[in-house]
């Protein structure tokens, strides 16, 4: 595995794996890697023949300072996890390598309000600077395919967005959710909570499970009226819980009227930040 840390060293290297007609797959992430990030490694090594993970704890989409600082920074660990994946290509960059002065990096693009609804409505300004910083990523590393996790639903359904009304040339890979033993969708931020609550918020993921393995027997609405209040116990509190159409990420009022649905929720557990989604139904392909 080779570490590149400008992006003139990463060029070098790509533009000659271009020349040879070799396809490139591309992972971001903002390190903290666990064994999701590593499942999404995995799917790039063996569907291109050059794999490549950038590491960046990107300042614009942190909509809180503090959240940002506490976000942990595990170089030396994640590069091990890459290494043993057979990652070709570590990219890690600076923030004056990602945003160099004089370089505007702002994306002009029409999300179609998908960006103001979930945790565009809680998190306000984070999809924008999700937006840009993976739109400057794809500029600097000029992947084939990106390879990205369904747990962030509402992210990927946003860069799938971005790709199309920018015409990138890039085709965007969604990696299914890989969960703990109990349940819990696999986040860094999970290391931040205590044993127990970390064995508790296997809730969210049954709560979850439930709706889909009962869905014609309450609305939506009163699925997600239901959901709350089932959430809602010491040391969670639900932040929201909604079932959305899998391409707009509207409300949906009837199942029956919509071919592809998701359900989507994000919880407090003492002081993090959960989220996690589930597919109910897909008949969209």
């Amino acid at each position: 595995m080779i570490v590149r840390k400008t992006l003139k060293g990463l060029r070098r290297q790509l533009d000659q794996a271009k020349k040879e007609g070799k396809t490139i797959g591309f992972t971001p992430t903002l390190g903290a890697l666990h064994q999701g990030h590593v499942s999404l490694i995995n799917r790039t090594v063996e569907e291109n023949e050059i794999s490549v993970c950038s590491i960046f704890v990107n300042p614009t989409q942190f909509n809180e300072k503090s959240d940002l600082k506490k976000y942990p920074r595990t170089f030396q660990a994640d590069s091990k996890l890459l290494k043993e994946a057979n990652l070709d290509i570590l990219f890690f960059p600076s923030a004056n390598q990602v945003y160099p002065k004089g370089l505007n990096t702002k994306v002009k693009v029409n999300l179609g309000g998908l960006d103001t609804l979930m945790e565009g409505g809680f998190r306000p300004g984070h999809f924008e600077g999700v937006v840009q910083v993976v739109k400057r990523l794809l500029d600097m590393v000029q992947p084939d395919r990106l390879y990205m996790g369904q747990k962030d639903f509402q992210q990927f359904t946003i860069i799938q967005k971005m790709i199309n009304e920018l015409k990138i040339k890039t085709e965007l890979v969604v990696c299914p959710i890989v969960r703990e033993p109990h349940g819990l969708a696999m986040s860094s931020r999970n290391e931040r909570l205590s044993k127990e609550t970390r064995k508790k918020a296997k809730v969210i993921f049954n709560t979850l499970s439930e709706i889909k393995a009962n869905l014609n027997d309450k609305s939506p609405e009163e699925w997600m009226e239901w959901s709350m209040k089932k959430l809602k116990r010491k040391p969670f509190n639900p932040e929201y819980v909604s079932i959305v159409d899998g391409h707009t990420l509207l409300p949906v009022k009837s199942f029956r009227k919509h071919k592809y649905v998701v359900v989507c929720a994000a919880v407090w557990a003492d002081d993090v930040r959960l989220i996690d989604n589930v597919i109910l139904k897909n008949n969209s392909k």
